[in-house]
Parts: C-alpha cells; sequence; structure tokens
C-alpha cells in the first residue's frame, strides 16, 4: 500500500520515516499561507492508495480530502473543519490524536494503516515484578512509543515507573501541551493506560496499581468529554 504524507513542511517528518519502516512512503510538499483565506489552492498529489495529513491551512486540507483517496488528517483546526472534510470525502479518519487512531474506520486502507500505527499495543512480560519485555505491536506514527519502551524495559513494574513512562512519551511525543484538538497529556495517559492493560491482572494486583490504572482511565475520560463537549 502506497502512502503520501502530505506536508507544508513543518510537522510529519518524523511520522514518514517511521511510517516508512512499514508502508512504501513518499514525502508530499503543499503550500502554506499565515492568511485566513488561500484562494484557488491547486494540489497535484503523486498517485497513492493512502493520504496522511499534516497540512495546518484549512483550505489546503479541504484541497487534500477533495482528492478522493482515503485521507488520515494528523493535524485539524477543529471538528467543524473534520465535519467539512467527510461530507466532501467520507474517507476521512480523524481521532483526537494520532496515537489514538483504532482500525475501525470501515475503509480498507486507513484500517490497514491503523494495525500498525495508531492506538498502542503491547505484549508485556513480566518476571519478578520487573517489567522484563515489551513487544510492540502498534505504536505512534511520531516514534515516541518505541523511544519510550526503550527507556522502561528492565525497570521494576510500580506507578513510579509508569508515571515515567507517560512523562517519556510526552517527551518523544510532537503533539503540543494542553492543545486544542491534539495533547501530548493526554498521549501520554493513553500510552500508560495500554500498557496496564497488557500487563497480567496479577502482575497489576500484586504491584497495586488497579488505583493507577483507574486514574489513567478518568483522565481520558474528561479529555473524551472535552472533545464531545459533553465534560
Amino acid at each position: 500500500m502506497q502512502i503520501n504524507i502530505v506536508s507544508d513542511g513543518l510537522f510529519g517528518k518524523r511520522a514518514f520515516e517511521n511510517i516508512g519502516l512499514q508502508f512504501p512512503c513518499r514525502w508530499v510538499t503543499v503550500p502554506y499561507s499565515g492568511s485566513p483565506i488561500m484562494e484557488d489552492v491547486e494540489i497535484d498529489l503523486p498517485s497513492c492508495d493512502l493520504c496522511i495529513s499534516y497540512a495546518r491551512h484549512p483550505d489546503v486540507i479541504l484541497a487534500i480530502v477533495e482528492q478522493g483517496v482515503p485521507v488520515v488528517l494528523g493535524i485539524t483546526p477543529g471538528p467543524g473543519l473534520v465535519r467539512q472534510a467527510k461530507e466532501i470525502n467520507p474517507l476521512v479518519a480523524s481521532a483526537p490524536t494520532m496515537c489514538s487512531l483504532e482500525s475501525t474506520t470501515g475503509c480498507k486502507e486507513i484500517d490497514l494503516y491503523a494495525e500498525r500505527f495508531g492506538l498502542p499495543g503491547f505484549q508485556t512480560s513480566i518476571e519478578n515484578r520487573t517489567i522484563a519485555r515489551i513487544e510492540i505491536i502498534r505504536e505512534a506514527p511520531c516514534g515516541s512509543t518505541r523511544g519510550a519502551v526503550a527507556d522502561c524495559t528492565g525497570m521494576p513494574l510500580c506507578a513510579d515507573t509508569l508515571r515515567h513512562f507517560g512523562l517519556r512519551i510526552c517527551h518523544h511525543c510532537v503533539a503540543p501541551r494542553f492543545g486544542k484538538t491534539c495533547d501530548k497529556e493526554v498521549s501520554g495517559a493513553l500510552h500508560v493506560r495500554q500498557l496496564l492493560h497488557s500487563i497480567p491482572e496479577e502482575s497489576v494486583a500484586a504491584a497495586r496499581l488497579e488505583t493507577f490504572r483507574d486514574e489513567m482511565d478518568r483522565i481520558l475520560e474528561q479529555h473524551r468529554k472535552k472533545q464531545t463537549g459533553l465534560g
């Protein structure tokens, strides 16, 4: 499956490098303007099966969507633009963060991509209350998952280690802190929750991490309500 990583030059380079390890990737540059309106935007994208857009300007994003191929929006100015994009092209996916995308969109190309990149998936081995091994099944496209896993393997299974893991995700993550539509704090909590879900229940109980796991779920639920206007 051929993927175009489409960017105006500021974001997407790390995703291009990381996704390129799993899929054929092409870097495509599009224009950007600080003006609220760009008239007569013309984009000629090379043929591909899937576009991952890191373009920032709304008019450029819509021009990418108009190409008619499946699109994952890595940057969105807001939910209104996402609705407009999906009216133009139903094969558009936009998750709260690029590491929360799931392979349940119903679009073959997007779901194939999301089997490798999106909501983190792990297989974790615990030995003598130590994180002996973390196998990455699915990761964030920016590479933050891989960096944080390397930092935490071999550490004791405890709340301090999981906090360290979340902080390392935030360190490696390229999302803004306290962003309106994407937030590295949420990415950190999401990774911690997913790592906890991959650990055998008896190991979680032995380390007394049930309350910590509930706290991660609470943080993510608060963010979900904020995004949907319920919080």
